[in-house]
């Protein structure tokens, strides 16, 4: 899909270049909201319901790329300035899921 030519000159060239729902969106995700763990691959297949085989794949390729690392069979967002945006834009998205627009109070 072709983007506008705005939106290409303004991309900064650090970005992510992670298609939102995709798998290793997903994972991205997860360890971005939990920035302050290390997870197995099994524990990233059950919090994120990606395939069990599917998992170590991504956790690889993201791993070549600089955005996750790993000790031993532990897992974590990597310490990447790129991700800190991206670390940002899911919380700020995380929030405004929560947000009560129809408030309990209001009849």
């Amino acid at each position: 899909m072709p983007i506008g030519i705005d939106a290409f000159d303004e991309e900064p060239e650090a970005a992510l270049d992670v298609a939102a729902g995709t798998q290793p969106y997903r994972i991205l995700a997860f360890l971005a909201e939990h920035d302050d763990q290390a997870f197995t691959q099994t524990e990233i297949h059950e919090r994120t319901g990606i395939k069990r085989g599917s998992v170590g794949t991504v956790l690889s390729r993201l791993e070549d790329r600089g955005l996750v690392r790993h000790r031993g069979r532990y897992w974590a967002i990597a310490d990447d300035d790129r991700l800190a945006s991206f670390a940002a834009q899911q919380a700020a998205s995380s929030a405004s899921t929560m947000d009560d627009y129809y408030g309990e109070d209001e009849a």
